[in-house]
């Protein structure tokens, strides 16, 4: 028999019984559209995520931290990090020199290195009546630049006796004498004043010591979420410069090292990497990818959780289409014995029948993947309406770009998946067709 033949004969086979084949697919159509729905969320949710993230960090970027060998689960390096060693010997110190700023560059993937450190001790930034304080950080002068971090106004270079503030640093100046009654002023544009600054240490008789100078707002970042909002960004030498002062002693960055350094890669696809690579010389190494790979590995596992709460719906499909052909065989006994009669072999006996059971598949998952598009459109437009809305009420993080994403491969695969349902479904009562005997059949009431 030739495929336009079995294509037609199937064809008519299933027109002669619309009513019982749109019943049968109407299962088909609901579980394909819960598998299109469900998955899609689930794309959805990782993306909104995983845009949210990358929104807030830059994903190319790798911190670093020193390790101090310590004993029995002593802690090192970076804020967040611990690890344990065994008590038989030292873990190994290492902390990040001159030398380690060499060896980071050379590594290939990396586009630039940049040594930081911050400011140990209490600083209190004045202007006028206002007093503030904030966390201190020493960079390079073009690193600012170098990074692309947002600017909001001024300038990102950093110069000696300069700084640049985060979006959120004049919140934190309030009145040293707030008389009773004043009204709360808004918060003090910066840019461009000259603010003093008081640095204060103790000596080891708990005499307060403290020193005062003068320096100038040449920028002021964007609000970015993330660690330069509530910063102060000053030239690594004046950090230097100050806690030198605070310990009494100079600093020699060979054997002291640098609190930290910040690595930017090339290219976000070898992140993950350098990360590996920077670990396995025995620094700490931190980068917003892990929590992407993180939140990756859930949202995977969160489409497969969906995926199969949709194929259900289809398993208890695929049974209707198994009852549905194998109550065929029974009403079409005789003419599968003239089908046999007139020369059709068993192969083309059972190639009508799975045609036939793979064709209700193929109509039941046509209509699911365009009602469950339908449906994530629908899903969407009310999710991000209902998102629109909180994040307009609570002042909070603008509301995701996409709640529900359907991917093109998503519909093409429920398709195949769900012809495929429909043809092994139809296999048992197609092989009972096919096996028939002619003269059985024939005789058949």
């Amino acid at each position: 028999m030739r495929l336009s033949d079995l294509l037609r004969l199937i064809a008519d086979n299933l027109g002669r019984r619309k009513a019982r084949v749109a019943l049968t697919a109407i299962g088909v159509v609901i579980g394909t559209a819960a598998v299109v729905v469900l998955v899609s969320l689930g794309i959805g949710l990782q993306r909104n995520a995983t845009e949210q993230l990358g929104g807030i960090s830059d994903l190319t970027l790798i911190q670093i931290y020193p390790v101090y060998g310590e004993f029995m689960g002593g802690g090192g390096g970076g804020p967040g990090y611990s690890y344990t060693v065994e008590a038989t010997s030292p873990a190994q110190t290492s902390i990040i020199t001159p030398q380690t700023l060499k060896d980071l560059a050379a590594l290939d993937g990396v586009q630039a290195v940049f040594p930081r450190d911050y400011l140990n001790l209490e600083a209190v930034f004045t202007i006028g009546q206002l007093e503030g304080r904030a966390s201190v950080i020493g960079a390079p002068s073009d690193y600012l630049e170098a990074l692309d971090v947002p600017l909001q106004a001024g300038e990102r270079g950093l110069a000696r006796g300069s700084v640049v503030i985060g979006a959120m640093v004049p919140q934190s100046f309030y009145f040293t004498r707030p008389r009773p009654g004043m009204t709360i002023p808004d918060p003090p544009d910066l840019l461009g004043q000259m603010i003093k600054l008081t640095l204060i240490k103790w000596t080891n008789e708990g005499e307060e010591v403290r020193k005062s100078l003068q320096v100038r707002v040449v920028g002021v970042l964007a609000e970015t979420r993330d660690e330069p909002d509530w910063s102060i960004f000053m030239p690594l030498e004046d950090v230097t410069s100050y806690n030198q002062w605070a310990t009494g002693r100079r600093i020699d960055r060979n054997r002291d090292g640098y609190a930290q350094a910040v690595v930017k890669a090339g290219d976000v696809s070898k992140v993950t990497d350098l990360s590996e690579t920077i670990t396995a010389m025995g620094y700490q190494a931190f980068t917003p990818m892990s929590f992407i790979q993180g939140i990756s590995s859930f949202f995977l596992v969160l489409q497969v959780v969906f995926g199969g709460l949709g194929a259900i719906a289809l398993l208890v499909a695929a049974i209707g289409i198994a009852n549905t052909m194998a109550m065929a065989i029974l009403e079409r006994t005789r003419e599968i014995g003239l089908m046999k009669a007139v020369g059709a072999a068993n192969r083309d006996v059972l190639g009508v029948f799975l045609g036939e059971a793979a064709g209700i598949g193929f109509l039941g998952g046509l209509g699911g993947t365009l009602l469950g598009w339908a449906g994530g459109q629908a899903l969407n437009v009310v999710a991000l309406a209902y998102l629109a809305g909180q994040a307009a009420e609570s002042g909070g993080a603008p509301p995701p770009s996409v709640a529900v994403f359907t991917p093109v491969w998503l519909p093409i695969a429920a398709l195949a998946f769900a012809t495929l349902i429909g043809l092994l479904s139809g296999l048992y009562p197609a092989l009972r067709a096919a096996t028939l005997s002619p003269v059985d059949a024939l005789k058949y009431e």
